[in-house]
């Protein structure tokens, strides 16, 4: 297990010291809590100080959006869980939000305006790939070259908010061997976990969507399946060790692939 201590700026800190970043990195529950999607947290973090970007997070004032609470019909919840964020957006002046958790990104971007939260928010996919673009950030190409990869399409990122290209670019740029599953983009399978379906048992049926996922993802024989939510990782981890695949096939996130590119 990684122990090396990050140095992450907090935003409270940097205040205390009259500095402002430029972004507020929005950690989510997932980067905060679960054990493996920390790793990727880590892993942006990592890619955000070799860029040299200037950002913070919150610390122990960042707090839920409140995503799970409104998808399970909680609006109550959601209400007080999304005005508390906003006070503590407002406190700091923040205006800028990268994220790495789709359903923070489309709540944070599609409806926290109607509650009078405004702010520029980015998936850090877009972000990553702006300075692919731009030259600013050089992958390794040879440490995957070889290696086939397949992506699987968080619905929040797909058809939530259209944001196809940024994560097949970005892989493309990390191998040569990227395939794609029979259903991709608009017409990818969710992988199960979505509108609060991680809180609850499974319903009544023949099999389960994170199996037909992993089944779907499996046929294509690629030794990585990458991925950019955590609900979509720890589903798609799950039906690996479902079909005792987990020794052959991984699970990555796109953005700890780009960290392992950068040798970080």
């Amino acid at each position: 297990m990684e122990t090396r201590q990050l140095d992450i700026p907090v935003m409270a800190d940097l205040f205390a010291r009259n500095e402002r970043p430029e972004y507020l990195f929005w950690v989510g529950c997932a980067g905060a809590f679960d054990n493996r999607y920390v790793k990727v947290a880590r892993a942006f973090v990592k890619v955000l100080s070799w860029l040299g970007v200037s950002y913070a997070v919150l610390g122990k004032e960042e707090s839920c959006t409140g995503d799970p609470a409104r998808r399970a019909g909680n609006e109550m919840l959601f209400h007080m869980q999304a005005f508390r964020n906003i006070e503590v957006f407002k406190q700091y002046g923040i205006k800028k939000i990268l994220t790495i958790c789709p359903h923070c990104f489309n709540i944070l971007k599609n409806e926290y305006p109607d509650l009078g939260g405004n702010y520029e928010v980015i998936n850090y996919l877009q972000f990553l790939d702006k300075f692919i673009l731009e030259g600013k950030l050089k992958v390794d190409h040879s440490i995957l070259e070889n290696i086939r990869i397949t992506y699987h399409d968080p619905c929040y990122l797909g058809r939530g908010n259209n944001i196809y290209r940024e994560p097949r670019d970005i892989l493309k740029s990390l191998t040569g061997s990227f395939v794609e599953m029979e259903r991709n983009k608009s017409f990818a399978l969710c992988c199960g976990a979505g509108g609060a379906q991680m809180f609850k048992e499974a319903e009544k049926g023949d099999k389960e969507v994170f199996i037909e996922r992993t089944e779907e993802a499996l046929r294509t024989e690629a030794r990585i399946i990458a991925s950019a939510c955590p609900f979509c990782m720890a589903m798609l981890t799950d039906g690996l060790k479902y079909k005792d695949k987990q020794d052959d096939v991984k699970n990555y996130d796109i953005v700890e692939l780009i960290a392992q590119s950068l040798n970080l």
